[in-house]
């Protein structure tokens, strides 16, 4: 059964489901960061899911990436499947900016995370999901 790894539930806010991926927004207002995550038990890397998974999993992945820059109006897109601390398998999406604070440096572990507010939170989210059909499951 499909459980939110604890790391990804104290630092996200779920926004949502695709068919095959849970969609969370990072708490972290200094970047749109967005992440993808499988909703399949014991699965820590993309070659576990089967096939057609897989391809569910790009097929969202390419569609949140197009979304998430159209509406942050980003210079460059940040995709990643790292997992070394988080071994579940989940599919990082970062707006960059080239005046982002980390630019041109990654983003995991340079500052420390500065939460939205809950106006924010709710901002983002009606405004990201409204562009996505995500069910609430």
């Amino acid at each position: 059964m499909f459980k939110l790894h604890s790391q990804l539930n104290a630092d996200s806010v779920i926004l949502g489901n695709l068919p095959l991926c849970q969609l969370l927004l990072v708490n972290d207002q200094q970047y749109p960061w967005f992440v993808l995550v499988p909703r399949r038990a014991d699965i820590s890397e993309i070659y576990q899911l089967s096939d057609s998974e897989q391809q569910i999993l790009w097929q969202e992945s390419s569609l949140v990436s197009q979304t998430i820059m159209r509406l942050f109006n980003g210079d460059k897109l940040n995709v990643a499947a790292i997992g070394n601390l988080v071994p579940q398998l989940h599919i990082h999406h970062v707006v960059r900016f080239k005046d982002d604070v980390s630019w041109p440096s990654p983003v995991w572990g340079k500052y420390p995370m500065i939460n939205y507010s809950s106006e924010q939170i709710k901002k983002i989210s009606q405004k990201v999901v409204s562009q996505l059909t995500l069910a609430d499951d």
